[in-house]
This record gives C-alpha cells, sequence and structure tokens, in this order.
C-alpha cells in the first residue's frame, strides 16, 4: 500500500501538470472557466467518491455509517475545520500562482513546500530526520531546480509579458502556498494517524468544509460572473478532467499520508516533475532537455532512495 500510493501518486501528478497546464493556456471561444468552481467541482467529486467506497465497505446501511461517524462526533468532525480551510485556499492560490507566473518558476517555487513540510513535521509530529534525510532534501532541491531551471529567457515568450507586480502576486500565492500546503498536510497526517475513522471518513469531512469554504469563495470573487455566465461557464472536457485528476488526487494524497508520510509524498511530486518533463520532450515536444536538466534527473533519483536510506548504527563489540 505504501509504494503503490506512492506510484499511483506519480502517475496522478504527471497528469495533472499536462492537463492544468493545457486548460489553462488552450485557446477557446468564450469566457475561461472559473478556478473558484473548478476547486467546488473536485470537492463534490471527492465527497462522491469517498461515500462510494464506505458504501461498499461497510456492512451497516450508508445513513447510519455517515451519521454514527460525522454526525454523532462533531468533535472529530470539527478537527478537520482548519486543514480543510488552508487546503481551499491553498488550491485557490495555485491557479492564481499559474496566471501570474511562468511554469518554470512556478514549479521550482512550489518545490519548496517540501522543505516546508519537513520543517513542520518535525515542529508539530516530532518526527525526527537523520543525517541522510537531512542530505537528502537538500539534494532533491538542487535537483529540482536544476530540472526546471530555463536554457534560454528569451525562449519563454509570457516573461515578455510579465510586469513586475504581476510576477509578485504570483511569487507571493505561491509561497503561501507553499507553507499552507506544508502546514495543512502535517496536520492532516496527525490527524489520521491518531484517529480510528477509516481515511474515507476523514476525507467526508474534509470536503465537507472544504464545500463551504469553496462556495464561500466563489460567491465572494467571482459572484458577478457565475450570475452572468453560470457557474459552469468555461467547461470543456479538458476541464472535467481536471477536476476528475484534483478529485483523484485528493483521495491518492491521503492514502499517502495514511501509510507512508508527507515528505515521501513530496518526493512522489517531485518525481512526476520530471517524468511531466520526458512526456512534453517525446509526446508534445515542446520541451529540449539539457544537461542540467539531466544532471538535475540524477540529483531527485539519488535523493529518493537517499531518504529511505535505512542508517544502521554502530554496535560496540567489546567483549569483557
Amino acid at each position: 500500500l505504501k509504494y503503490g500510493s506512492l506510484g499511483l501518486l506519480v502517475l496522478q501528478t504527471t497528469t495533472l501538470v499536462l492537463t492544468m497546464r493545457y486548460s489553462r493556456t488552450q485557446q477557446a471561444e468564450g469566457p475561461r472557466y472559473l478556478a473558484s468552481s473548478a476547486v467546488v467541482c473536485t470537492e463534490l467529486l471527492k465527497i462522491a467518491a469517498c461515500t462510494l467506497l464506505i458504501f461498499r465497505d461497510n456492512s451497516k446501511s450508508l445513513s447510519s455509517t455517515l451519521w454514527d461517524e460525522i454526525v454523532s462526533k462533531p468533535l472529530e468532525t470539527l478537527k478537520l475545520t482548519i486543514p480543510s480551510g488552508i487546503y481551499t485556499l491553498q488550491n485557490n492560490l495555485l491557479y492564481v500562482a499559474l496566471s501570474h507566473l511562468d511554469a518554470a518558476t512556478y514549479q521550482v517555487t512550489y518545490q519548496l513546500k517540501i522543505l516546508t513540510t519537513a520543517l513542520f513535521s518535525v515542529s508539530l509530529l516530532g518526527k525526527r530526520l537523520g543525517n541522510y534525510q537531512w542530505l537528502s532534501l537538500l539534494i532533491l532541491m538542487t535537483g529540482v531546480v536544476l530540472v526546471q531551471w530555463p536554457s534560454d529567457l528569451t525562449l519563454v515568450p509570457e516573461l515578455e509579458n510579465l510586469s513586475a507586480g504581476t510576477q509578485f502576486m504570483g511569487l507571493l500565492a505561491v509561497l503561501v502556498a507553499c507553507f499552507s500546503s506544508g502546514f495543512a498536510g502535517v496536520y492532516f497526517e496527525k490527524i489520521l494517524k491518531e484517529s480510528k475513522q477509516c481515511v474515507w471518513i476523514r476525507n467526508i469531512q474534509l470536503g465537507l468544509f472544504g464545500l463551504a469554504f469553496g462556495l464561500t469563495g466563489v460567491f465572494a470573487y467571482d459572484g458577478d460572473r457565475v450570475l452572468t455566465g453560470g457557474f459552469l461557464q468555461g467547461y470543456n472536457s479538458i476541464t472535467w478532467i481536471v477536476v476528475l485528476l484534483q478529485a483523484l488526487g485528493g483521495l491518492v494524497i491521503a492514502a499517502v499520508i495514511k501509510y507512508a508520510d508527507n515528505i515521501l509524498k513530496g518526493f512522489a511530486t517531485s518525481i512526476s516533475i520530471i517524468l511531466s518533463s520526458l512526456i512534453s520532450y517525446f509526446w508534445l515536444e515542446d520541451f529540449d532537455p539539457t544537461r542540467l536538466f539531466f544532471l538535475g534527473s540524477v540529483l531527485v533519483i539519488t535523493a529518493t532512495f537517499l531518504y529511505g536510506f535505512d542508517q544502521k548504527p554502530v554496535v560496540s563489540s567489546n567483549v569483557a
């Protein structure tokens, strides 16, 4: 389950990066879809999927299970308020970042969430990282930066159209998302591992609050556009694929947090960035790998294995 969930997360993240990038840059008639409404649709699909999984795995009726685990345990349910609100903010911030930064800058900067996750894991969970793990985090950060480093800034036309203020807004959105991702992920991990409730119940609780926060955001920031163009304005098949992949990602991440940890989740995400670049080169033919790309790939793979290295303590062989 541990490595199976990590592998699925790599596949899901890789596909999501490619489809989301396309959905935000494709030329289409009419208005572009609202990021806030996509976040709400994602939460609805996650709740529906988790409900089906609970229905499949439980001998009791679905209504009684949901009542007993959610309504009858208000304190347990309310614990998910904080991570749910932060996750909703984070999901909206990533759309803001993608609208104000070029892809390379966005992807490199967003990898800071790996470091923030490690720091929150140490401070909130009391997790102790060994020297090899700290070294692997440093190597990972270096590798991801090298992989995403643009070889020629003049080849990125988006940079010419970005003002300093626009770039600062995008950078600020990514930085806030990195810290919110680290804190919310570790907080959710702590709740999952201290609770006897199944991961799908926890995801429904998380989704219910996320749905409430998401709808508030839709009508607070995009209310006029929803009234004029509709809640699903600009949606097409690619948009729905993005929503489906995001919903799947939430379930896979929950499994990774349950059976592995948040830092390994960060490594899986980093590996998916490399796979996305490879697919862009061989399939989309819009990426030209450089020596820095190959060097960064080696560093990321090395860091992944180094993090899982079990440092054996030195046992004294003195005989009395």
